[in-house]
């Protein structure tokens, strides 16, 4: 069986490396090609990478030469331009053509580009797609000098020129992502804006109390914040040295002119599916698959990760949406279940390929915990918090809240017969941590809400936060590794994250556990020095 992986990020790269036994044993051939001409890294880390935190080396996720060497054909710095689905060939971007018997898209997503006066955008449907040269497709937008996103190396390096002169940034977007990116500027010395058009940050993720203590610490942290403020034009300058237009200000719709030397824009992501497109597969917010990460019209294409949208099929797809059905829903953009369903298809495959049974049942999504952590920053959340505490709710839901604002302090639980169902928390790190163990566990809070803000409190002892950890608890959820396994790790000798992370994976996707993962090292190391 020839698997064409289109994509050589993170999760193409994890579903050629899961085919690996099958292609050592002859059984599978992979080939994996992928349009930047590095090996894959973390994207999530772009942003520290950006502002000189992080290495190159430290972000990457997968050895590309153990790939190679086991005899899979890895083409970096090349893309796929056409998919010729009746032949099952695709051409590349250098005009070779490569046969398969499977192809994967793992081709990820792009950043949203805004409609602003002054930017272009690339429209990228179907009738706009057949008037483009095929040379093109998988191209970005073309931005103006001193415009840039964030999603790869070469928009970090624009960032990094950026911080390296202590520019002022504007940072459209109050997201998780255009959050993280402004508290690092700021710490870059680097002096930051966020606009956004609504009342408080991260709307999607936090009810109005979390989003108002948010903003708050955000200031505190040195991030300016510029709510209530549709963006609509950007005002461009002529640089001096070569006299080409180059970004000066983001123009809002009730007139401000928010200057700076660098506009990120941090408006969200959309699947990279234009050449599922192209080639007459059925898209909606991503390619549509079905939960076994199969196209809904063409049973030798599947699709993973950030391009997959995966939905239920009706019984005719192809006449449902000729009458415009709509699947509704979208790609999880997390990199933790892309993983999941890369090894769950390389199992699959290689079952298939082998001729073995398989009844694995495909990975199901769970709620996505959302992390924010800068200097002076903290905030978690997760599940639908929009609630308020004295609504009349008739599903069972229960709501509590605790704020300081003077402290930056702010809790609301959401429960059902006393389990989790949601919560945010800002400026209450422990209380957090205590909270996402008891939401991943299913397990009850204590009937009297207020005890787990103790975990923040003067005279807490952190001995009582690990009670909560068994060996089975989940620690990192992008790679399902227990603290079980953490702990085996360590005894085996890993000292540090990086190293737990080598060994288990533990730590190298969203990173949102590494703090947890350093907990366990340290409470490892308090108990060696007290025996």
């Amino acid at each position: 069986m020839h698997v064409l992986i289109v994509g050589a990020g993170p999760v193409g790269a994890r579903l050629a490396e899961g085919l690996l036994p099958a292609v050592r044993s002859g059984v599978v051939e992979v080939t994996l090609v992928g349009a930047e001409p590095v090996p894959a890294y973390n994207r999530v880390l772009v942003a520290e990478h950006a502002v000189g935190g992080m290495s190159l080396d430290e972000m990457l996720v997968h050895d590309v030469d153990e790939l190679a060497d086991a005899g899979a054909g890895v083409r970096l710095g090349t893309r796929v331009v056409c998919v010729d689905r009746d032949r099952r060939a695709a051409t590349l971007d250098d005009g070779s053509v490569v046969a398969y018997d499977r192809i994967v898209f793992a081709t990820g997503a792009r950043a949203n580009i805004p409609t602003l006066d002054g930017v272009p955008r690339t429209a990228r449907d179907a009738a706009s797609l057949r008037r483009t040269d095929a040379a093109a497709t998988g191209l970005d937008d073309r931005l103006p000098r001193g415009v840039t996103v964030l999603r790869d190396l070469e928009d970090a390096a624009r960032v990094a020129a950026a911080v390296q002169a202590r520019q002022r940034v504007v940072v459209l977007g109050a997201g998780v992502l255009g959050l993280e990116l402004a508290l690092l500027l700021a710490g870059a010395g680097c002096e930051v804006v966020v606009v956004h058009h609504g009342p408080t940050p991260m709307p999607r993720n936090l009810d109005r109390g979390a989003g108002l203590t948010l903003a708050s610490s955000l200031r505190n942290a040195g991030v300016g914040v510029v709510a209530h403020s549709r963006a609509e034009a950007v005002a461009m300058r002529r640089d001096p040295d070569t006299g080409e237009p180059h970004f000066d200000a983001l123009v809002t719709a009730d007139g401000k002119h928010v200057h700076g030397a660098l506009l990120v824009l941090s408006c969200g992501v959309g699947a990279r599916s234009e050449l599922a497109t192209a080639a007459d597969l059925p898209v909606e917010a991503g390619i549509l698959v079905d939960r076994t990460m199969t196209s809904w019209t063409d049973p030798s294409v599947h699709a993973i990760g950030d391009c997959a949208h995966v939905a239920d099929p009706p019984v005719d797809a192809r006449t449902w949406l000729e009458a415009g059905g709509r699947a509704g829903g979208g790609p999880s953009g997390l990199i933790g279940p892309g993983w999941q369903q890369a090894d769950w298809l390389a199992a699959r495959l290689t079952a298939e390929a082998s001729g073995i049974p398989f009844a694995l049942e495909p990975p199901d999504e769970r709620a996505a915990i959302v992390m924010l952590k800068g200097e002076s920053v903290d905030c978690v959340a997760v599940g639908d918090v929009t609630p308020e505490p004295w609504d009349l709710l008739d599903d069972g839901r229960r709501v509590a809240q605790w704020a300081d604002p003077e402290h930056g302090g702010y809790v609301k639980t959401v429960t059902r017969a006393g389990v989790l169902t949601g919560f945010a928390a800002v400026g209450m790190p422990r209380t957090a941590a205590e909270l996402t163990l008891l939401f991943e566990r299913g397990a009850e809070l204590p009937a009297d809400r207020s005890l787990v803000l103790r975990f923040d409190g003067v005279d807490h002892d952190p001995a009582a936060e690990s009670s909560a950890i068994t060996p089975d608890t989940t620690i990192c959820w992008c790679n399902g590794v227990s603290a079980g396994r953490i702990g085996e790790a360590i005894s085996c000798g890993a000292a540090t994250v990086a190293e737990v992370g080598g060994a288990t994976r533990a730590g190298t996707g969203c990173g949102g556990c590494r703090e947890r993962i350093q907990g366990i090292l340290d409470d490892r190391s308090r108990a060696v020095v007290e025996v």
